[in-house]
């Protein structure tokens, strides 16, 4: 605004105006009307939205947004307390997690901080038309999107650090979580600039041997390296790890991982988080069977270790957990 020759208090209603109230420029009535046209002009908004898809009665909603020269998904769900953005961090994913989705992309490149923040406003508006008694507002935010947020990083803690400021989206730390495989750098990290932003780590297997099947990364951070990083992780931050698990039957859901899992979920005084696989077109693999999970889940309790089992949304969408890998391609790169 300074350098248009203007007030410099215009600059602090945009800015509320975008990260606050998700408003677009021709929203923002307290700007004259020429001020708005140039700030379409000359600093056009980043997320275009080329289509947007529902589920489970409209508390589910996926978007695809461009961002210059990627596109990626991004998920709102609404629950009765909370509304949760499941944002993306790359377009595509390095990793190569055979039950991943988006791992069979391969990577197309990093998200900017902006980019990845931009997904929350998104989510700011989309929140304005939710179903029911949920909150019109994200509530809570979870780098479980595309992509691997850790080989991100600069991206993902700059825009943490947005999605944090009091002067705009003013999310509570606590209500974000970071989602990784395994990078262990990026866990150092993030207990180091953000210590009250979650952690999630997407273990899937308690062997190596098996790990290095599911998560070809473990070649790279084999599980100790691993399960070292989320305690110095703990320790610095004094908060509970989440430990997610994709149940893939006949393949990690017997009870001897079980019984491997749960010291390590007790030494890290961990959460642990059950998710059924789901339907990823091109693998060989299938979603555990519910007696199997009821099964697992035992074990776990048995040896006084807190799980539970997500509560999945937007499979019909391919929107879950896994399931993310650019559904409308004709429409993207149009």
């Amino acid at each position: 605004m300074r350098e248009w020759d203007l007030p410099p208090f215009h600059g602090r209603q945009v800015y509320a105006g975008l990260w606050r109230r998700g408003t677009a420029y021709e929203e923002m009535s307290d700007l004259p009307g020429a001020t708005r046209e140039r700030l379409e002009r000359e600093l056009p908004l980043a997320g275009e939205v080329l289509a947007e898809r529902t589920a489970d009665d409209g508390r589910t909603v996926k978007a695809l947004l461009r961002f210059d020269r990627h596109t990626v998904e991004t998920v709102l769900m609404a629950y009765r307390d909370r509304v949760t953005v499941c944002v993306s961090s790359q377009a595509g994913c390095a990793m190569d997690c055979g039950f991943c989705a988006t791992g069979r992309m391969g990577l197309l490149g990093n998200l900017s901080a902006g980019q990845i923040a931009a997904q929350l406003r998104w989510a700011i508006r989309a929140a304005r038309d939710l179903p029911g008694d949920s909150p019109r507002r994200p509530t809570n935010v979870v780098f479980m999107g595309m992509g691997e947020p850790m080989s991100n990083y600069r991206g993902v803690a700059g825009a943490i650090t947005r999605m944090l400021d009091p002067e705009g989206a003013n999310l509570g730390a606590r209500h974000v979580t970071v989602s990784t495989i395994g990078v262990v750098p990026g866990i150092l990290r993030l207990a180091a600039d953000h210590p009250q932003v979650g952690l999630a780590v997407s273990l899937h297997a308690a062997d190596d041997t098996l790990r290095d099947r599911l998560v070809p990364a473990n070649r790279l951070w084999p599980l100790a390296r691993v399960l070292e990083a989320v305690g110095t992780w703990r320790a610095s931050t004094r908060r509970r790890p989440s430990i997610e698990w994709a149940m893939i039957r006949g393949v990690n859901d017997q009870d001897e991982q079980a019984r491997l899992l749960a010291p390590i979920a007790r030494r890290l005084r961990a959460h642990v988080n059950l998710i059924p696989m789901n339907h990823v077109e091109g693998s060989p693999w299938k979603p555990s069977s519910a007696s199997r999970m009821t099964a697992f889940v035992s074990v776990l309790e048995d040896e006084g270790v807190n799980v539970t089992v997500r509560d999945t949304r937007g499979h019909e969408i391919q929107a879950a957990c896994g399931q993310l890998r650019l559904e409308h391609d004709q429409v993207a790169f149009a």
